[in-house]
């Protein structure tokens, strides 16, 4: 059973689009206190709603709204037809609830076995999920899209790795489902182990968190897999799934026949050119608890006008590089973690793992500290160099002066979940 369709043209794609908009629109306004407020303030109604381009006149969305809305923001059901809610941490103290209804789940059930049809996975294969469960979206996602698609799921969640690796070499684990950070840790620890040849993992889905070419590199290279996948999604979007990269790498085919994906200048709000990066918004088309009508992601992102020479009919939208709420400030260069990384994993020497510390000096100027780990096979003799190579790579780049300091390969803290890179310490 396929669950990508093969017949679709952009012309069926943008009736299914249309009627989608003018679904959730009507469905939103009808049913949501918030949206009808919403559309009533920038004087509209759904029949407004006409063709693709009126998208452009509907308000958008944030996480503002999901958080001043709670506990239940959105809801545009009634109580008695939401079977489940998930949650994810919010800046404010609050979490970002969002709720399901049964066809809610059965919706994201689907397109995330497109995920796992699209990395080239059959029935025979076993999936060993270690991201999170409960309230995150994480693990009830993997697992059951992977039910839904009629592998076997092995689902540990983020336990130790003892136990990962017991369970990994027992149950012959053919596919690993994690963070980049856990995936990192997981292949030091088979590698420290000894473990490479009695394991049989030949796929890595990743997730929740953007990782270097430096980092997919190194994993690829301690746990000798075939592929690594780059998989996308939000709470707010059903959960992870909304997409995933096929084994050509080359962007994330995203599945346009339930959401709209555009791309916005984050300053003036308005469209940017095709191909040109930006924040993406995210509309659903079919999602009944918590429509999401023009949300703001903050991810940035391209779409890539091309077709893919894999033959999957979707479009595709680049790796998320940065988002546009964790940039810092420094000296007055706007600056995203991303671009360190994406210097880092460009100088030969250099391990997968750094860390950004802001400063204040006795005389009030900002200093920015890179703490680097040296690569697996440099030792203490290079420091030098290579501390100097990224600060003089750094400021080539990014216009920016930093202080760079070299630690030994595995100094920095691996986790289980998301790896913290920026520490800001300034008044």
């Amino acid at each position: 059973m396929s669950f990508i369709p093969k017949d679709l043209t952009q012309e069926k794609l943008n009736t299914i689009q249309l009627q989608g908009l003018q679904w959730t629109t009507a469905h939103a306004y009808n049913n949501s206190p918030f949206y009808r407020k919403k559309f009533q303030d920038a004087g509209l109604k759904p029949e407004n709603i006409r063709s693709l381009s009126d998208l452009e006149h509907l308000p958008f969305t944030d996480k503002e709204d999901l958080q001043s809305g709670y506990p239940f923001p959105l809801r545009s059901v009634p109580f008695e037809q939401i079977v489940r809610i998930h949650a994810s941490s919010g800046t404010t103290g609050k979490r970002k609830v969002l709720c399901y209804t049964q066809k809610d789940i059965d919706t994201w059930a689907n397109l995330f076995a497109r995920c796992y049809e699209i990395a080239g996975l059959s029935r025979e294969d076993r999936v060993q999920i270690a991201v999170g469960y409960g309230l995150w979206t994480a693990g009830a996602g993997f697992q059951n899209g992977c039910e839904r698609f009629g592998a076997m799921s092995v689902p540990l969640g983020p336990a130790n790795a003892d136990m990962h690796c017991d369970m990994m070499a027992d149950m012959e684990t053919t596919v690993f489902c994690a963070t980049a950070s856990m995936a990192l840790l997981m292949a030091e620890e088979i590698q420290k182990r000894g473990l490479l040849s009695k394991i049989k993992v030949k796929k890595i889905i990743m997730g929740a968190e953007r990782h270097s070419e430096a980092m997919r590199k190194r994993i690829r290279e301690l746990m000798n897999v075939e592929h690594i996948f780059d998989i996308y999604g939000l709470t707010e979007l059903y959960g992870p799934g909304t997409g995933l990269d096929c084994e050509f790498h080359n962007g994330i085919h995203f599945w346009a026949d339930h959401f709209i994906f555009e791309i916005i200048d984050p300053i003036t709000l308005k469209p940017v050119p095709p191909g040109t990066s930006g924040e993406l918004v995210v509309t659903t088309l079919c999602k009944e608890a918590s429509p999401l009508i023009r949300y703001r992601t903050h991810d940035v992102t391209r779409i890539i006008d091309a077709p893919c020479a894999c033959g999957v009919p979707f479009p595709r939208h680049d790796r998320i590089v940065g988002r546009t709420d964790d940039m810092f400030i420094y000296r007055a260069v706007n600056i995203y973690p991303s671009q360190i990384d994406h210097v880092l994993s460009r100088i030969e020497g250099v391990g997968s793992e750094f860390q950004i510390h802001l400063k204040q000096r006795e005389d009030g100027r900002d200093m920015m500290i890179i703490r680097v780990e040296r690569g697996i096979k440099a030792g203490p003799a290079d420091d030098a160099y290579l501390a100097e190579k990224v600060a003089t790579e750094i400021r080539r780049k990014i216009l920016v002066r930093s202080q760079v300091e070299i630690v030994s390969y595995g100094d920095l803290p691996r986790t289980e979940r998301k790896s913290r890179r920026v520490f800001d310490d300034r008044k």
